[in-house]
């Protein structure tokens, strides 16, 4: 009798996400357009921040905008890296080895999709440190350690939203086309770069759903000056609350998407 997938030993599975997130990291390292995507696009979004705040005479405001953007940098690989990986295995054929190894299907895209949030940790290193040395931002963080903190768990916040987006792109026959349009608004609907607050009030709702909401606000809140620690370790409890229900439903979407696929055997189609 045929058993479903399971769940390897603590043991097995970290070396399974060390594998596949250093696979996967060596393959991006080797794309041009990654590589592109990934160094200079945050140093683009850093600068149009900057000056943007700069212009709205808001100065007190430069760091927050540097921290925005670098935010914004993280979710883009994250996006189209949680797109990518669906689109490259279904490319090179391998999506259905994939379905049907023995690990659970989860657990084979959580490596492909995490490192890409982990990666977008870069962004935020270099749109910080590109404001300080080209347009003088200070780097005045109102908690520095729980800002250290508070990257992190935006970081894995992302990655279990990738996580949960690749679930859903593997049913769709190109799996970046969804990816494009929702860049911006997600952008929006988190309050990276300016607060949800300014939103209509019909998308709070909806921005209070998505973790990258509770990661962003707790990064911000670590960086402005008027925030006490409860206003950052609040929100990175939401965020990895959220998160972890995002990587249920991620589960709940590919255990459907495999008795789907071993049925009809039209995975590499839709």
């Amino acid at each position: 009798m045929r058993t479903g997938p399971r769940i390897p030993p603590p043991a097995r599975l970290s070396r399974l996400i060390w594998a596949g997130a250093r696979t996967h990291v060596s393959y991006m390292s080797r794309s041009p357009l990654e590589i592109t995507f990934a160094v200079l696009v945050p140093l683009v979004h850093a600068t149009l921040a900057v000056h943007l705040f700069r212009a709205a005479d808001d100065p007190d405001r430069l760091l927050t905008a540097a921290v925005g953007a670098g935010l914004m940098g993280i979710w883009s690989p994250v996006l189209f890296g949680s797109g990518g990986a669906v689109q490259n295995q279904r490319r090179l054929g391998t999506l259905e080895t994939l379905v049907a190894s023995p690990t659970p299907l989860a657990l084979v895209l959580l490596p492909i999709t995490l490192p890409t949030a982990v990666i977008g940790t870069y962004a935020m290193g270099a749109t910080v440190l590109w404001g300080a040395l080209l347009f003088d931002v200070p780097l005045d963080f109102a908690h520095p350690l729980l800002f250290l903190v508070a990257v992190p768990v935006c970081v894995l916040s992302l990655g279990m939203t990738g996580l949960l987006l690749a679930a859903t792109f593997v049913l769709l026959r190109d799996a970046n086309a969804p990816a494009n349009p929702l860049g911006a608004p997600v952008r929006l609907l988190s309050g990276m770069l300016v607060p949800v607050t300014v939103l209509p009030r019909w998308t709070l709702p909806v921005s209070w759903a998505l973790p990258t909401t509770w990661g962003a606000r707790a990064v911000h809140a670590a960086t402005s000056g008027g925030a006490g620690r409860a206003e950052v370790l609040v929100p990175m409890a939401a965020a990895l609350a959220l998160g972890a229900l995002y990587a249920l439903l991620a589960v709940l979407v590919l255990g459907r998407v495999e008795r789907r696929a071993r049925a009809a055997a039209t995975l590499s189609l839709a």
